[in-house]
């Protein structure tokens, strides 16, 4: 991935959508989430507190929290990606995400799911910005992040 410029248009669109999102971020984290075991429904293995839970998905006191951090921490990572040349969440925060995903066996495919995922949340939430410049964008950020997570998925020492 090294190498690769997050442009100042690309920038401006990811930063233009978020600023739309951000008011709706409970609601669009758990509906990117949703979307996720929609299409991956052997995905809910990976989190504890989805594995032998009975409650339907929506009612899950424990997804919203995680899926609203997880939809803000993408988003915030992508509007600050120019102006700080990498990835800007804490290397602390790296390395935890990379443990725990790596400890959760998640594999390349996962990723890809979770990016188709974001990408239609973010479709379907500014569908009258929404362009192939813009999913390019996105695309781009993601792919960082999921970049610097994956150099960190090790076992914990």
């Amino acid at each position: 991935m090294e190498g690769k410029v997050f442009t100042e248009e690309q920038e401006a669109l990811v930063a233009k959508s978020w600023g739309v999102m951000k008011k709706n971020s409970a609601e669009l984290g758990l509906k990117f989430f949703l979307k996720i075991f929609e299409i991956a429904p052997s995905a809910q293995k990976l989190f504890s507190f989805l594995k032998d839970s009975d409650i339907p998905l929506e009612k899950n006191p424990k997804l919203k929290p995680h899926a609203i951090s997880v939809f803000v921490m993408t988003c915030e990572s992508a509007v600050q990606l120019r102006k700080s040349g990498k990835v800007t969440v804490r290397e602390s925060t790296l390395k935890r995400l990379g443990g725990v995903h790596f400890k959760s066996g998640v594999v390349d495919e996962h990723y890809e799911v979770t990016k188709f995922a974001l990408l239609e949340t973010i479709k379907e939430a500014v569908p009258e910005m929404w362009s192939p410049e813009m999913k390019n964008a996105w695309g781009e950020a993601y792919d960082q992040l999921v970049a610097a997570i994956k150099a960190e998925m090790k076992p914990s020492p």
